[in-house]
């Protein structure tokens, strides 16, 4: 068979039956064609715009990777099944136009709810790295709520799409809410005590807090719908549920105005002369202090009369709230105390005890000693 031959034989198989095959193959390389162009130039662009101190363009770029990557094959696999359904008459492929629109609907859905995460991951990030000061806790709830509003909305569009009405729908869910809200009233419970902490601003993420009601301190590092996530000390992990929070007291250590030192110094009932210049030092030790807040209540006074010292106490405020800078003074303001005892000629107290031993017995004890 020579080259002519085949060649009309091949072209009379593809006027015949053989197009549509040629077709769906042109369909997929194009797919395939067109997802490797748009990716390489995403990437290009992402680089370029995360140069940028705009959260939104670089976020935009990063959220449309993947979901743009499935809409081209979404509309490409589309387009081929609807070539062979044509030519084949398939009843399996006539649910290719709806499946095809619920799925444009969810790669649209997917990539707003990308942006979102992505706008608020940048916005935080961008905040931090230019030193201003931003609320985690108000970018991270808007961000949710947006996160929801566009889930529910994709929802009732992806009904619509699929032959159901959307205001029965709506009706269903007005009867039915009473119902479900009795099977899931806990978990109502603790989406409103979530929407309470966001509203009323108890504590935000990255603060210490602790109840005294309840066996909870530590530093939140998140807030979520159903539970918050709270870090103790000890690196553990503890997970709340929202609703506890409506009904414990929670004290918040982190937004301190000042810390206090407040301690009980005492010396020997033997440097009771010298106790009065001891307190008239301190007082203006301390009012000469940088890291006492000169404004607070500033007590230091003679206290009580103990079993072993005369107890002397100082209470006062420091500037800093910083835990780990407000016992660096303290340490300082103590051993300046100490000093200034020394200074004195005095000595701080410790428990003691003394005996006295009459006369008569301690002779006796000497002669036996010499006998």
């Amino acid at each position: 068979m020579d080259v002519g031959t085949m060649w009309s034989e091949t072209v009379q198989w593809l006027q015949v039956g053989g197009g549509w095959v040629l077709q769906v193959f042109l369909v997929i390389l194009a797919s395939l064609v067109f997802n490797f162009i748009f990716k390489r130039v995403l990437k290009r662009l992402k680089s370029r715009l995360e140069m940028t101190r705009n959260p939104w363009d670089d976020s935009l770029v990063d959220a449309l990777q993947s979901p743009l990557s499935t809409l081209i094959w979404i509309l490409g696999i589309s387009f081929a099944a609807e070539i062979v359904q044509a030519q084949t008459k398939a009843v399996i492929f006539e649910a290719v136009d709806p499946i095809r629109d619920v799925g444009v609907i969810i790669v649209i859905t997917w990539f707003l709810i990308r942006f979102a995460k992505r706008v608020e991951e940048n916005i935080i990030l961008h905040s931090r790295e230019a030193n201003k000061e931003i609320d985690v806790t108000t970018v991270d709830a808007i961000a949710k709520l947006i996160r929801i509003s566009i889930f529910i909305t994709a929802s009732l569009v992806a009904l619509q799409t699929m032959g159901y009405s959307v205001s029965g729908v709506l009706a269903f869910g007005g009867i039915g809410g009473v119902a479900i809200g009795f099977a899931a009233k806990d978990l109502l419970a603790n989406f409103f005590g979530g929407l309470m902490i966001y509203m009323d601003r108890p504590f935000a993420v990255g603060d210490w807090i602790r109840s005294p009601d309840r066996n909870i301190e530590g530093t939140v590092e998140a807030i979520g719908w159903r539970l918050s996530r709270i870090r103790t000390f000890d690196k553990r992990p503890l997970y709340i549920p929202n609703s506890t929070f409506a009904s414990i007291a929670v004290e918040n250590p982190s937004r301190m105005s000042h810390r206090r030192i407040y301690e009980t110094i005492g010396v020997r009932y033997n440097d009771a002369g010298k106790l009065p210049a001891i307190i008239d030092k301190v007082k203006a030790y301390l009012r000469q202090h940088t890291e006492i807040d000169q404004s607070q209540t500033m007590i230091v006074n003679f206290n009580q009369f103990a079993a072993s010292s005369l107890d002397f106490f100082v209470y006062t405020f420091t500037n800093t709230t910083d835990w780990i800078k407000y016992h660096e003074v303290k340490q300082d303001v103590l051993l300046g105390i100490l000093a200034i005892i020394e200074q004195e000629g005095a000595e701080c107290a410790f428990p003691t005890s003394t005996i006295h031993v009459p006369e008569e017995v301690s002779i006796d004890i000497k002669q036996k000693g010499q006998v």
